[in-house]
């Protein structure tokens, strides 16, 4: 049961992650975008926020499918040790 609380944890800290890396790339892109200058001056701004913002949710991401395919091995291991 505990396995099946921290599986179902996970998949919300997933949505969570997901939501608020939107969110945060959304606020940056428009305080870029009421900035007087021209755009092209700007691109440099919005492409490296952009990468930097969506490369850590990528790492996270990534740590907790590691996380979550840990505990699914772990769930699998103690049903057989059980059978």
């Amino acid at each position: 049961m505990e396995n099946k609380q921290l599986l179902i944890m996970i998949k919300w800290m997933k949505r969570i992650l997901a939501v608020t890396a939107v969110g945060t790339w959304l606020y940056v892109m428009l305080t870029f975008l009421k900035d007087p200058a021209p755009f092209s001056e700007l691109v440099p701004y919005c492409m490296g926020s952009t990468m930097l913002i969506f490369g850590i949710l990528t790492g996270l991401f990534k740590g907790l499918e590691y996380w979550e395919a840990h505990t699914l091995k772990k769930d699998t291991i103690n049903e057989k040790k059980d059978s």
